[in-house]
């Protein structure tokens, strides 16, 4: 991979949703605001800096600004490192090794409530799950009726949304929902035809697409789950599933970073979803997957960068909905509006 500048990407050693106008000019704007930016926070310029993701769609956003270099006015080098798997990346944050971590919007939540000391900085994906099948005549919530269905992340956000639209189409009971540890682990039960259905998340949903059309089997995306619960919400399809996250002490030690930091990953969404090609093949090393299948993942991931204080009442109307039957998830009560940056 071409190394630009100082600014590589690392691996860890553990573990057709469109922009809208206002997106797209929110990059522009941040593209604008990038050399001013450069000249404020070369005076208090720091060495390093770590930028931690899933292996899953928002995390293209991060390796991509990584690998381009649109982060050198952040820190003199600037690296992406993947969490497997949700304790790894509590006690990161726990630890102070991890400061600026790509998380569930519900994760944050709970965090900030219990006092962890970070804030939730932008939305990085609006909704990326979707339903999988073999059964390539599934078009609606209506037709599962009588299926089985496996869900990953048990009692997560996954389930709770699954949860969230059969009580809407008024089949609750009338599906029978299986549970995987992860979405890999459903992938993989797919592939082996164990189960004919499954509810993922991208990339996972393009690999299996992938991997099936390898192997002589065809799999098919049947429902959008992001439209799914604008039904439930009787809103826009629009699921704030997750974003990056931001310590108190990065906050309090590097504002001019921090603020040089978003207005990167502003500009690198705008153009990961210009250019899923090129978007693909600077992060498929770092997430470990195939750049064919991340380049078919990004116009399904719903990739954006906004400000997650302008994307409150989305974040909140899901909140909300994992609240009413886990409030646990969340800390135990909504988070106020000191979650948000």
């Amino acid at each position: 991979m071409k190394q630009v500048s100082k600014t590589k990407i690392i691996e860890a050693d553990t573990v057709g949703y469109a922009p809208t106008r206002r997106t797209l000019c929110a990059g522009i704007a941040a593209t604008l605001v990038l050399p001013f930016l450069n000249k404020r926070t070369r005076a208090s310029s720091l060495d390093q800096l770590v930028l931690y993701g899933p292996p899953a769609g928002p995390s293209i956003t991060l390796a991509y600004a990584v690998g381009k270099g649109l982060l050198r006015n952040v820190a003199d080098k600037v690296e992406f490192k993947v969490w497997r798997t949700p304790d790894e990346m509590r006690a990161g944050l726990a630890s102070g090794s991890m400061q600026a971590v790509i998380m569930p919007t519900t994760a944050a939540a709970n965090l900030h409530t219990r006092g962890l000391g970070l804030k939730l900085a932008s939305v990085m994906t609006n909704g990326l799950l979707y339903m999988v099948s073999r059964n390539d005549k599934i078009a609606a919530f209506a037709d599962l009726e009588g299926q089985s269905v496996t869900v990953p992340f048990p009692n997560d956000t996954p389930e709770l949304v699954f949860d969230a639209a059969l009580a809407h189409h008024r089949m609750t009971g009338k599906v029978k929902v299986e549970r995987a540890g992860t979405p890999i682990e459903a992938v993989q039960m797919l592939l082996a035809g164990r189960i004919d259905t499954a509810l993922l998340p991208e990339p996972a949903v393009s690999a299996a697409i992938f991997k099936a059309s390898t192997g002589g089997q065809a799999l098919h995306r049947v429902i959008d789950m992001q439209k799914e619960w604008g039904k439930v919400t009787a809103s826009t399809p629009v699921m704030p599933q997750a974003g990056l996250a931001l310590t108190q002490n990065f906050l309090d030690d590097h504002p001019e970073q921090a603020t040089a930091l978003l207005a990167g990953l502003a500009r690198a969404a705008v153009e990961v979803n210009a250019n899923p090609a090129a978007a693909a093949s600077q992060a498929a090393s770092a997430l470990e997957l195939p750049w064919p299948v991340l380049e078919a993942s990004i116009p399904y991931s719903n990739l954006v960068a906004i400000a997650a204080r302008d994307a409150r009442g989305p974040i909140e109307t899901l909140l909300k909905a994992v609240a009413r039957r886990h409030p646990d998830m969340v800390g135990g009560r909504m988070p106020d509006a000191s979650l948000y940056l």
